[in-house]
């Protein structure tokens, strides 16, 4: 199975400016990136998305465009770009796509996302967004517009397709607010978490609140 990983290269986690500047944004992003590309089954071909150049261990295509037309383009009977090459296999291959800001992602928690033989498989993420999914039927689409996971199962059901929804912690956690970093100071052992500590970022208890600060 082929797996896209879409990152923001150019202005990454904008929402994490209350507690990180714009050069650490850009660094614990990247971390956040590994991670997530280490916790990849190795069996499994990835291909990072950027609207940037960015380096990575994985294959990397730079599309500008918005990650819904970017990401339309590579699944199962997409019409891919002039000159990308990024697709391991044919055109009619399922294809995972997985969020750079997963980074409490394990490879267990994957292997749930790869093993049900549905047409399409949604990890739902907290909020309404749609975290990662498969999808193996090329009626499908994504639109990562608003409560996308709402309007990824009812574009399915339009379709007529067979839909799996993965019921997960790790992948339904993607890092986007300050309050996010806990979660990773509690919960994840890699390089994003690592950076944190390193950073100075610890867990404190303030009036019954929880939160990571430094």
């Amino acid at each position: 199975m082929h797996v896209v990983v879409p990152f923001g290269a150019a202005r990454p986690k904008t929402r994490l400016s209350p507690a990180l500047d714009a050069d650490e944004r850009r660094e614990f992003a990247h971390a956040m990136l590994r991670d997530v590309l280490a916790a990849l089954p190795d069996r499994h071909d990835p291909t990072v998305l950027a609207t940037a150049p960015v380096e990575c261990d994985a294959p990397v295509v730079v599309d500008e465009r918005p990650l819904t037309e970017a990401v339309n383009d590579r699944l199962p009977g997409g019409d891919r770009p002039a000159g990308d090459e990024s697709d391991a296999g044919s055109e009619d291959d399922p294809v995972a796509v997985v969020m750079a800001d997963l980074a409490l992602a394990t490879t267990d928690a994957l292997e749930r996302l790869f093993a049900p033989d549905a047409d399409v498989v949604f990890a739902p993420g907290r909020g309404g967004g749609t975290n990662a999914l498969v999808v193996r039927h090329p009626s499908f689409h994504v639109d990562y517009h608003g409560a996308s996971i709402r309007d990824h199962r009812a574009i399915a059901a339009d379709a007529e397709l067979e839909t799996a929804t993965v019921d997960s912690f790790r992948l339904a956690t993607d890092v986007d607010e300050p309050d996010d970093l806990v979660e990773l100071l509690l919960h994840a052992e890699g390089h994003a978490t690592d950076w944190l500590r390193e950073t100075g970022f610890a867990v404190t208890t303030t009036d019954g609140r929880v939160e990571a600060r430094r």
